[in-house]
């Protein structure tokens, strides 16, 4: 199952370096994003579960050696049939 979400960087700013090894770490899904001096990585990631869709994120992150802030997961409002 593929799962949506953000992690918030602690870092202001992502160099192109830092993007490669992001890229090496694991992070090939990912958009990198820098507005307001919040840099979000915004990963569209297939695993089994949101548990372990989060947890190979935030350890390619940090291998890149970024730190992760927080998490921000979008929900996504399913209509209601009458």
């Amino acid at each position: 199952m593929k799962y949506e979400f953000s992690l918030v960087l602690s870092e202001h700013e992502v160099t192109d370096e830092d993007a490669d090894k992001l890229y090496a770490a694991g992070c090939d899904d990912t958009s990198i994003l820098t507005r307001d001096g919040v840099t979000r990585i915004q990963f569209d990631r297939h695993a089994s579960n949101l548990d372990e869709a989060l947890a190979s994120a935030i350890q390619s992150v940090e291998r890149a050696g970024l730190a992760v802030a927080r998490v921000e997961i979008e929900r996504h409002e399913v209509p209601q049939i009458a």
